[in-house]
């Protein structure tokens, strides 16, 4: 009798080389993680394909689409695991397509990965046609173009047939390119920015800026909600909040009111910068679009960039507002972002900010105010929340976990 198995399809990590076995270990450990809600029997690699098998009925096919938003995911296709048995396989493959849904024309795709069965790619395709032919007389056949294709994969002594597959997010396994320190708001466009460097492999660790204690702590549970709407396909171990509303404020005291944001912009990321260093993460992201707000003009976006040596990764810097809003209502942070909360990035503006700074001007506000002071106290003040991710490895300095946001580190200097 066929049992209903997930088979995972990649595309990337094919082209990885003597590379290859790591990147297919460490997305078959992000399956589990993923599935970790389902009773999950066996997930193992098997001619090109990473095969998810379940001990309970129904489980495959409610495990389907989530599978497809693992980041390293191709494909996923929904199939019938049955023996070499024709008439098992045969019955399946009209399973197969009587669950497709609506469709015309289909064609059958055959392929066997080892050539001790007796019946050939193109004998498969003969006899599996000839079936489906019989079950459905008024579709037709099209070898080109057609609506369903009905793929029958013969690998030991086992055959998979399936119709109904699904696109995955594609990209690379998250945990085989390190640690990014991610800059997230409660808005729009950081969560998307996390999500992409999430998807090429990258294992983010989101510091947000909050406005407290001169604004409320909203957007702080707004930023865990985006972290879970994005578990447990994308896995985001820790959030660090850093209360930035007391330094706001002195800043905007202290400098011009035209390069305020400029000053703001210029201490958060030398602040994340050292939440890097002790993370071990070797670059910053952020969500800046070039030319979307005043802050991210070329001018502006160069001299706050000054501030910090290691890289800075901006995956949307080409992309418009429309293009963002799509992608972060695909990935179903978009409602979460446009809930109203007060935070860092709205309290004390200028009317009339500058949009092409000058490096010397900027550098004569910098120091106006004890930047290194102030960046070295916030890094102090600095709250981690911790979640469920096992491509997350907290540094040693930091390995307490917190299930509430909390201060969590003090210099040895402060201490006592």
């Amino acid at each position: 009798m066929a049992s209903r198995v997930c088979l995972v399809h990649y595309h990337e990590i094919g082209l990885k080389g003597n590379n290859r076995a790591r990147f297919e270990r460490i997305l078959m450990d992000n399956i589990k993680a993923a599935l970790a809600a389902f009773s999950v029997a066996t997930i193992t690699r098997i001619s090109g394909h990473i095969l998810v098998t379940f001990s309970v009925s129904g489980e495959a096919e409610r495990a389907f689409p989530l599978i497809a938003k693992v980041p390293g995911v191709a494909r996923v296709s929904l199939a019938f695991h049955t023996n070499r048995e024709p008439g098992e396989y045969c019955a399946a493959a009209i399973k197969a397509l009587e669950e497709f849904g609506e469709f015309n024309s289909f064609k059958v795709v055959a392929r066997r990965s080892n050539t001790d069965y007796e019946l050939t790619s193109m004998d498969l395709n003969k006899q599996v046609g000839e079936v489906l032919c019989n079950a459905f007389p008024d579709k037709k056949v099209l070898m080109k173009g057609c609506d369903a294709q009905v793929h029958v994969l013969v690998v030991q002594g086992s055959v998979y047939v399936y119709a109904r597959s699904e696109r995955g997010v594609g990209g690379l396994p998250q945990g085989s390119a390190g640690k990014v320190v991610t800059l997230l708001s409660s808005g729009i466009d950081s969560p998307v920015a996390t999500w992409l460097l999430a998807r090429r492999g990258a294992v983010p660790v989101p510091v947000h800026f909050s406005g407290r204690p001169q604004t409320a702590d909203t957007s702080e549970y707004l930023c865990q909600d985006i972290i879970q709407t994005l578990a447990p396909c994308v896995q985001v171990g820790r959030l660090y909040v850093i209360p930035f509303g007391d330094c706001q404020r002195e800043i905007s005291i202290a400098c011009p009111s035209d390069l305020r944001v400029i000053m703001y912009r210029r201490v958060m990321y030398a602040v994340a910068e050292r939440i890097a260093q002790l993370e071990g993460a070797k670059a910053l992201v952020t969500g800046e679009s070039l030319g979307q707000v005043a802050s991210q003009t070329l001018e502006n976006i160069m001299v706050v960039n000054e501030v910090v040596d290691i890289p800075v990764f901006r995956p949307l810097i080409g992309s418009d507002k429309q293009e963002i809003i799509a992608r972060a209502e695909q990935i179903g942070t978009y409602d979460i972002s446009t809930q109203t909360a007060p935070d860092c990035c709205t309290l004390f503006m200028p009317r009339r900010p500058e949009t092409h700074a000058k490096l010397d001007e900027v550098h004569a506000a910098w120091e106006m105010f004890d930047h290194e002071a102030m960046i070295q106290q916030l890094v102090d003040a600095a709250e981690y929340i911790d979640f469920s991710a096992p491509t997350y490895k907290p540094p040693r300095c930091m390995r307490e976990r917190h299930d509430e946001l909390e201060i969590r580190y003090q210099r040895k200097s402060t201490e006592g």
